[in-house]
């Protein structure tokens, strides 16, 4: 699939369910996933190697209500900020933008109702972040990106407004599913499309589930990967094929 992170997927099912090779070719705004998988985004004329002379890997995919995302499902105020027309040139300021309407005064967060790991029960949070594995956190040179796509687990972040929750703001944990529940349509952004979900939201990962092929010149890793334990670098120590 030659394009951004909101395209990727709908191929990428296709060839999930058909058991044949994915292959990225980073031709969109950010290309978050390609920069995940180990596709080197500057390099768009180098991805098309894997067709050829490419390192083959399995990775996990996760899905909402039997929908496949590769990135995320993002709810509350990253939900609401997907439907902006200004999202897609300017994600962080809109972002910002919909933070300050959604604690503002005279606004309502979404009401969304889940239970964290500890069994604590988040009500009407401010964001609820839900990805294909998860994100490095708490390593600032890298934050934002996936260390692995392989293991197995969706990644959860959740903030509540504050005074809203008697615990700490903000939760991240990782879980092999989750269900969301809400009283009426849920706005959310897949992989950063604006979609519409009917409730209860129940997201599962899927693992091992698509193959993918990177070129041999290019990481095929993630930044974050390099700081694993030793032993659980994905990437090409896979099976070199060129079939």
């Amino acid at each position: 699939m030659a394009g951004g992170d909101g395209s990727l997927a709908v191929v990428a099912a296709v060839a999930a369910a058909g058991g044949i090779p994915f292959v990225c070719i980073p031709a969109g705004t950010r290309n978050h996933f390609a920069l995940d998988v180990g596709v080197d985004r500057h390099d768009v004329t180098g991805a098309l190697d894997a067709f050829t002379g490419g390192v083959e890997r399995r990775i996990d995919t996760a899905e909402v209500n039997g929908r496949m995302f590769l990135n995320n499902v993002s709810l509350g105020i990253y939900g609401d900020a997907a439907r902006s027309p200004a999202y897609r040139d300017a994600k962080v300021r809109t972002l910002l933008e919909t933070a300050v309407e959604v604690m503002g005064p005279s606004t309502e967060t979404p009401e969304l109702d889940l239970t964290d790991d500890l069994g604590r029960e988040h009500h009407h949070p401010l964001v609820v972040l839900v990805s294909n594995n998860p994100y490095a956190l708490d390593r600032p040179l890298v934050r934002g990106t996936r260390p692995a796509l392989d293991s197995g687990q969706l990644g959860v972040v959740v903030v509540d407004a504050l005074g809203d929750s008697p615990y700490p703001p903000g939760r991240a944990w990782s879980v092999p599913r989750l269900e969301v529940n809400a009283p009426a349509t849920v706005h959310a952004g897949v992989d950063g499309e604006a979609v519409d979900l009917d409730p209860p939201l129940r997201i599962a990962i899927r693992p091992a589930a698509l193959r993918v092929r990177i070129s041999s010149r290019h990481p095929g890793a993630s930044p974050s990967a390099v700081l694993r334990p030793p032993g659980h670098l994905p990437g090409l120590s896979g099976k070199e094929t060129d079939k």
